[in-house]
């Protein structure tokens, strides 16, 4: 038998709120009920083999909406997810420390500049890059002292502080406690990652 395969254009999929390993795995599923083929499926951001019908998006759509995710259209918001998709790829996933100036970092994975980047986020979030970073180095913190297997002068260098000192005032100003005082806590609390304003 001769199979013939005709090639499409690659289309690019924006999807909200995906911010996790499973997150991926339900939107393989929903491309799967959906009769669509993935080449790439990372943190808000699909690439598939064919282009979407309009009946295939509002199935993808619905599925996605069920599992409290969300396709997006419009290119602020894609652009707001892709900013908040690096910030967490970087604090929670990354293996290696990006010792580079953040907003340089950012301008050139994304092709725009910083300030119309910054501003549009503020705007839109009601909160700046900058805080939305920190808030997610805080919970990444957190989650490393609970697994205890890195001491906090470990965690200041694994997380691109420039001392203990630092580390320690930007954890309290968010947490009320300092590092130490959250170790000793036994109740030890921690937002998921899509909670994070």
């Amino acid at each position: 038998m001769i199979y013939t395969y005709l090639l499409l254009k690659n289309m690019k999929l924006f999807i909200k709120y995906m911010v996790s390993a499973r997150c991926k795995l339900v939107v393989k599923e929903a491309l799967r009920q959906t009769g669509l083929h993935f080449i790439v499926v990372g943190l808000g951001e699909v690439e598939i083999m064919e282009t979407i019908s309009d009946e295939q998006r509002g199935q993808f759509k619905t599925a996605l909406l069920e599992s409290g995710l969300e396709l997006m259209d419009d290119k602020r918001s894609i652009l707001i997810e892709k900013i908040k998709n690096i910030i967490i790829e970087m604090v929670h996933h990354a293996e290696e420390v990006i010792k580079v100036n953040f907003s340089n970092y950012l301008s050139e994975k994304l092709n725009h500049d910083y300030t119309y980047m910054s501003n549009l986020f503020s705007e839109v979030q009601g909160t700046t890059i900058e805080q939305f970073i920190i808030f997610h180095k805080v919970e990444r913190i957190k989650e490393l002292i609970i697994y205890n297997e890195l001491s906090i002068t470990q965690i200041a260098w694994k997380m691109n502080y420039s001392s203990v000192a630092h580390l320690s005032n930007q954890f309290k100003k968010v947490t009320g406690l300092s590092p130490t005082h959250f170790k000793q806590l036994k109740d030890k609390r921690r937002n998921p990652i899509e909670e994070i304003q």
